[in-house]
């Protein structure tokens, strides 16, 4: 196996990402604020924007359901920012080394079309990535297998040619079993090593 191009995940691969950066300003209380991340402002109730519906549909919803907590979940879009500390260098650096080199590069990630301009704003290293599958608007979200056939199809390579870089163990494995060469990323420092493995770096 041989990669000739590269696919990135954003979310804590490129930047870093975690509601509770923006949740513990709010709640002054942590173990408050765990409750509210566990049983509220659920990861899977998440994904459902991820999936296309709009954040103003999903957070109404969850108000509905928890109407003494409405300003706490409004604030999950109106504050989304707030939940991002930063770009990662070194995925910034191997960025810019697989530009220098001329490597493909592209992006997969689940995100909703409302914020995915504000994310790629995070980080000049988004532009050079040549296109980018976002799960709001095709309405798939790793790790359905769909999702990844989509990519090899828009990007043009078959799965084997393609190294995928995701944080999830469930994305990983979910590409490995269609083909794909996939990296973990687990330590920003592992990065560099793994495509230097590759001949890519």
């Amino acid at each position: 196996m041989s990669a000739k191009a590269v696919v990135w995940d954003f979310g804590n691969v490129i930047v870093r990402w975690n509601p509770r950066t923006l949740y513990e300003k709010i709640f002054t209380d942590r173990a408050e604020c765990d409750r509210f991340l566990a049983d509220v402002c659920t990861l899977a109730w998440h994904a459902e924007t991820d999936r296309g519906l709009s954040f103003a549909e999903n957070c109404a919803r969850l108000v509905a359901a928890h109407p003494h907590h409405e300003r706490e979940i409004l604030a999950w879009h109106q504050r989304w920012d707030e939940m991002f500390s930063g770009a990662i260098p070194e995925s910034e650096a191997a960025i810019e080394d697989l530009h220098a080199r001329g490597v493909p590069q592209y992006g997969l990630s689940n995100i909703s079309t409302e914020t995915i301009e504000s994310t790629r704003a995070m980080s000049p290293a988004f532009a050079r990535l040549s296109d980018v599958i976002v799960s709001g608007e095709v309405r798939l979200i790793k790790p359905d297998p769909a999702i990844f056939r989509l990519a090899c199809q828009r990007f043009g390579y078959a799965a084997g040619d393609l190294l995928f870089i995701d944080d999830s163990l469930a994305n990983i494995e979910a590409a490995a079993a269609l083909g794909f060469d996939a990296h973990h990323f687990t330590d920003p420092a592992a990065l560099r090593p793994a495509l230097e493995a590759r001949g890519l770096l």
